[in-house]
This record gives C-alpha cells, structure tokens and sequence, in this order.
C-alpha cells in the first residue's frame, strides 16, 4: 500500500488517459489478465443496460434479494457525494481502507499504461467483489453497454435492459436503433434477458441481438405485465399475478421500473414477501427524493424542496408526470445541465409545470453549461428564467418571493451529487 488516500489514488487515475470516455475492451482485458481475471470469480451476475431507470431497477433488485436473505454485490455509477457509493460489497458500501487497497493494486498492476477512470475503478469494483464471498453482483452499465467496461462476463445469470431512448448519440450512435444495438451488447449465448417497456424500433433490435445468441426474452407486454390500478400495482406474468403497493420511488415511471426488478427476482426464484420488499424497501437518492435535514432546509423554511438527477428527455417526461400527478402547488425548479444533454428536450416537457427556473452552474464540473446558457435554453421553450449564483442563492430568491412553494433540483447527477454534499 502506498499510504495514500482513496481521494488521492483516484485523482492520479485520471490522469492515466486523456478522455473521460473512449469505448473500447481492450484496456479492460489487459488490466484484468494483470490482475489474474477476477471477472471469472464474481457471484453470479446479474448486468444491467438501458437509457433510463438502470439504477432504481438494480436498487429495487438487491431489496428483493435482500429480503430474501441474500448477499448483494452492486456496482452503479457515477457516485453523488462520495466515491465509495460506487461499490457495495455484501450490502455494505466499501469502506476506506478496502478501497484504497483494490485502488492502489490496480494502479500498481495497470503499469502507467492508457486506460480512462472509469474503466480502471470498475476494475477496482471487480477485484474487491471478487475476493468477498456473496450470493449476486448486481453491475450497472456505466454507457451503452457493447463496449462498457462492466461488459466482461461471459456468462452473467441474468441480464437487464431498461427502457432505451436517445442519449449520449456522440458515442452510442444517432439513432434509437444504433443505440438500442449498444445496449443490446451486454446479451450473451443462452442467457435470459428481462427487458422493459420499449419503442418499437428498439425492440425489434434487441429481439434480433437475442435471437441470434439464443438468448431467451423476458420482455414486457409480452412475458410480464404491470400496472397501476386502484393506488397500487398489478404485476402479471406466466406464474400467477401480483397485487403490491406502488414502489415507494416516487412517480408513474418507477411502476415500469420494478416491473422489470420483480420479473428478474421472479425469474431467480423470489417469493411473494420479497416481491414486495423489492418494491417497498427500495433506496435510490437523487430520484425524486425529498430533503427534509440540512442547511438547505433551513434556508427553505416552509417550503418542499427536492432533488432529482434526471437529465435526458426521456427524464424531463418523467419529471414532468411527476410534477402533473401531485398535489398542486407553485413549483420553481433550480436547474443545472451539463453542455453534453439535449437541454431543451429535457426542459420542454417540464415548461407547463414549472412556474420559473432558476439556472446555475454546476461547480467543478468542466462540462457544465453557465447558468446564462441555461436560462437562455429555459426561456426558449417558455420558462420565466433567472441566473442564479448558486443554489443556496436561488433557493433563498425562490422562498423570498413564494415562502410555500415546492421547490426541484434537477437537471444533472454531477449537480445532484454537489447539493447532497453541501447540504450534509
């Protein structure tokens, strides 16, 4: 060990490649021969893609295995306040002195040889799953999925694809085809795939990646079914129906999501109790989650305030039915993006549920758009906008002008992840 921090180890991995993205295996293959292939002794795996809901769906997956009484590895990214969320090892989030090891070795063992950060820390994650004994690895595509760096097991238990829409087209792809075709790429020869509620035109895609690897579909509206009724939730496929209460993640959206995490528990084995429990007893920040402590409360005073890291269009609509379906109520957002969205696709959906937006920058971030950019791209699908020095700034502008209304973070994890730590 080098004696250096986990924060420190880190900082020098970002240094190991000039991109922060560069899709390829081929680094991933050499580090992991390094380090003697521990890809081939993880716990059974279970790999999930998709554009939209991966993290929620493996959240509600490891509380059904939990509540099973099982040991869950999870593997998610990016990280909000702190690195370490990253890796969950046997249900605990990996602590210091284990990260820093797993870090430090591969750092040793990748020699000062090109690879991006997020390929050498998901190395890290398998390393440290690896040498602790458990019953599943949850794994969260980082992007795509044919050339993500999570997609080096030959044979997983079960993988995931979550709903597909367009996103991240610089490198996946301009269309829902070619894009659906990245996400398809974590299919393997034989392996059952859940797959959740689709456009047609990608799921024509996904359907013809199975089929040529024999890889049996567990796909919605075809094998499983689930819906909101009477203020719960119907969940049906081939072995029988289930009656649940909605998913204790807020909005519509979340009743698609567990209905892929309860036909993957259904498919290894689950019994009603954890069903429920995956429904239930799901934890996932920054999707919708209401902030009730901190110095950021204390600024609101009255008022709701809420975070969410939603950031494409197809989270905008998600936000945006969100917002229709609760209580009535004036509703400001504070609103940073990064220059890499599609920043009016996502802000459209939310323009008729949203009395002003407030802009910011997102400290730290080189990507992110200034919160001039931001309001100018706000009042361009007719939000009443304002720039913002920072979010304690608008929040307390917000609560000057409307002491009750409700309040929404949103627009970017990076942003999300800056308002968790600041208002620890």
């Amino acid at each position: 060990m080098t004696g250096q921090t986990s924060d420190a180890i880190l900082a020098r991995m970002l240094a190991l490649h000039p991109k922060i993205i560069d899709l390829t295996l081929d680094r991933m293959w050499r580090l992991l021969e390094a380090l003697g292939n521990p890809q081939n002794d993880l716990p059974p795996v279970i790999h999930i893609a998709g554009t939209n809901g991966k993290g929620s769906t493996q959240a509600m997956i490891r509380a059904g295995l939990e509540a099973m009484g099982k040991s869950v590895h999870a593997y998610t990214s990016p990280h909000l306040a702190r690195f370490h969320e990253r890796i969950r090892v046997a249900g605990s989030l990996i602590d210091e002195d284990d990260l820093t090891a797993v870090l430090d070795e591969c750092y040793a063992a990748n020699g000062g040889e090109s690879i991006t950060y997020f390929e050498i820390t998901t190395c890290a994650a398998i390393l440290a799953f690896a040498r602790t004994p458990a019953d599943y690895t949850l794994l969260e595509v980082g992007l795509g999925g044919r050339l993500d760096a999570t997609n080096v097991v030959d044979t997983p238990a079960l993988t995931i694809i979550t709903p597909v829409s367009v996103d991240h087209q610089q490198f996946l792809g301009e269309t829902l085809p070619e894009i659906a075709g990245e996400k398809a790429g974590i299919i393997k020869r034989l392996i059952p795939c859940v797959v959740g509620p689709q456009e047609e035109a990608g799921l024509d895609v996904i359907e013809a990646v199975a089929a040529r690897h024999g890889a049996p579909l567990l796909a919605y509206g075809q094998h499983w079914h689930v819906s909101s009724e009477a203020g719960r939730m119907v969940y049906q496929d081939e072995r029988g129906l289930l009656d649940l209460p909605r998913p204790n993640l807020p909005g519509d959206h979340q009743i698609m999501n567990a209905g892929a995490a309860l036909a993957a528990l259904r498919h290894l084995g689950a019994d009603d109790t954890a069903c429920e429990a995956a429904v239930t007893k799901a934890y996932w920040p920054a999707r919708m989650q209401r902030l009730t402590a901190g110095p950021l409360i204390d600024i609101a005073g009255k008022a709701e305030l809420w975070l969410d890291g939603g950031h494409n269009p197809a989270a905008g609509d998600a936000l945006a039915a969100v917002l229709a379906a609760g209580v009535k109520r004036p509703t400001h957002l504070i609103c940073g993006m990064l220059n890499t969205k599609d920043i009016t696709g996502y802000m459209r959906p939310l323009a008729a549920h949203a009395d002003t937006l407030h802009a910011v920058s997102i400290p730290g971030e080189a990507a992110t758009l200034s919160a001039a950019e931001t309001a100018t791209a706000a009042r361009e699908v007719g939000l009443i906008a304002f720039e913002a020095e920072d979010v304690t700034h608008a929040l307390s502008t917000i609560v000057a002008d409307d002491p009750t209304a409700r309040v929404l973070i949103c627009g970017s994890l990076y942003l999300a992840g800056n308002v968790l730590r600041e208002n620890s």
